[in-house]
């Protein structure tokens, strides 16, 4: 029988107790709640609840029961519910009624709480270092290839030249904006509903703010009823999770077409490459394809929470039980997924020559042709006219502006002189983009100072 089931006559089915059973997935959080419970029993012996010795007794079968699962000797019960009675079952029968009393002023509502924050906090701090390696990753490969010149693209369309360092750089800040987004999720997860109970607070003189210490909780939550129905931290964590696998399959989606024969920017790493079973050539990027695919299944772990947690009355439902196996993957995922992103950047082979074979075609210097009439006093949309006649002739010829006669710009209109060619050099293009956060050497090098001087700080604050 269960250790609830004192007003119950009879066990509970087995399909049931089965379908109603947490420990596959909860059983990951055995150390926060053996460290949570060690923290409940120094409480109450600290506010003479229960003897000290009881206390003792108790912290030393919680060790003992955390040193058997960590070596894989513990003996998990059929009819072990979930980790908080699997463990206070075999504290029972190792220590006897001094772990019958360890549950005094506390359920199980209160506790699967404070086990979850523990292991949210955890987690976030885990990811936060995760994303801080792809960082840095991206950071060396812009330093190593700073002048490398690539088209920059909308619409997947050739639109303008981009300097490689700033492209990757691009990538840095996103995942900086991720990682503020765990650092939200942590301070979330950060207070302690460890005293709340079931639902009420309790008649016992608790002392929360102990606990909370000990716990390294930085406050405690001040509402009982919010302590144990609350989970908007894990919905924080989720969503941090979900944005931060959105922006690794966009870089995922990059790595995929610049490393295919129809762009060849990049050559990834034997290591994060595959062979065909049946095509002796081929060389696949199957871990940013993968990547790229398991976003789908950490959107789904938010938007599984996100239903889970609608409508819900206060305070506890067993709902809530479905709250931890969505985030635990979610974060899960998400970590493997930077590790390996962050191998694959780290290792790639920049390609410059292919990059500027291609950023040379596509009529890249357009909007400069453009810039250069307007600077001359021609009102911007008739010069953006007259580069597209220009572009027109191009596409009739088969050549690019830069294959054109000063006779043939003139032609268009008489405001070009000989030094129009200036504006259709790569190098020239690129460095006139001076604006803060442009495409410019100059200015990309400020970004490039910045964004090491974010990535220092945020180190730091792990």
């Amino acid at each position: 029988m269960a250790l609830w089931s004192g007003r119950f006559t009879e066990g509970a089915d087995e399909f049931t107790q089965r379908f109603g059973a947490s420990l596959p997935v909860d059983r990951a959080l055995y150390a926060q709640d053996i460290a949570g419970s060690k923290a409940h029993a120094r409480m109450l012996a600290a506010q003479g609840v229960i003897p000290c010795e009881d206390a003792d007794a108790i912290v030393s079968g919680l060790e003992g029961i955390e040193a058997d699962i960590e070596a894989g000797r513990f003996a998990f019960d059929v009819g072990d519910e979930d980790i908080h009675m699997a463990v206070e079952r075999a504290l029972i029968e190792r220590v006897g009624d001094a772990g019958a009393r360890l549950h005094t002023g506390r359920s199980r509502n209160d506790q699967v709480a404070t086990d979850t924050r523990l292991f949210a906090k955890r987690r976030c701090s885990d990811l936060m270092r995760a994303n801080l390696a792809l960082r840095r990753a991206l950071v060396a490969q812009a330093e190593e290839h700073f002048d490398v010149i690539l088209p920059g693209c909308t619409h997947l369309q050739h639109a303008q030249p981009v300097l490689l360092s700033h492209h990757l750089l691009a990538y840095t800040w996103m995942l900086a904006r991720d990682f503020e987004r765990l650092v939200v999720a942590r301070r979330a997860a950060d207070a302690s509903p460890l005293g709340a109970a079931a639902l009420a607070g309790t008649t016992y003189p608790l002392d929360r703010q102990m606990t909370a210490a000990e716990l390294g909780f930085s406050r405690v939550i001040p509402n009982s009823l919010d302590a144990v129905s609350d989970r908007d931290f894990l919905l924080d964590l989720s969503y941090a999770c979900s944005v931060s696998c959105v922006h690794l399959s966009r870089l995922c989606e990059e790595v995929v077409l610049w490393s295919s024969s129809e762009f060849g920017f990049i050559e990834l790493s034997d290591a994060f490459s595959t062979g065909s079973s049946i095509m002796p050539q081929k060389k696949n990027p199957d871990f940013a394809e993968l990547i790229r695919g398991k976003t789908g299944r950490v959107v789904g772990d938010l938007m599984a929470l996100l239903v889970t947690c609608k409508a819900l009355p206060l305070a506890y439902n067993k709902d809530l039980q479905e709250d931890k196996e969505g985030a635990i993957d979610a974060a899960k995922t998400l970590e493997d997924c930077l590790v390996c992103a962050a191998g694959m950047i780290e290792t790639m082979t920049v390609k410059p020559e292919a990059m500027r074979a291609q950023a040379q075609r596509g009529y890249l210097a357009a909007t400069d042709v453009a810039d250069y009439l307007a600077k001359k006093g021609l009102p911007f949309r008739r010069a953006h006219e007259v580069v597209g006649h220009l572009v027109l002739l191009c596409e009739q010829r088969g050549c690019d502006l830069g294959d054109l006669s000063l006779d043939d710009f003139k032609a268009e209109c008489d405001l070009f002189e000989a030094d129009i060619t200036e504006a259709l050099d790569l190098e020239s293009i690129v460095a006139a983009r001076t604006t803060e956060g442009g495409t410019g050497h100059a200015a990309v090098r400020v970004q490039l100072a910045h964004a090491k001087e974010v990535l220092a700080a945020d180190e730091a604050s792990v």
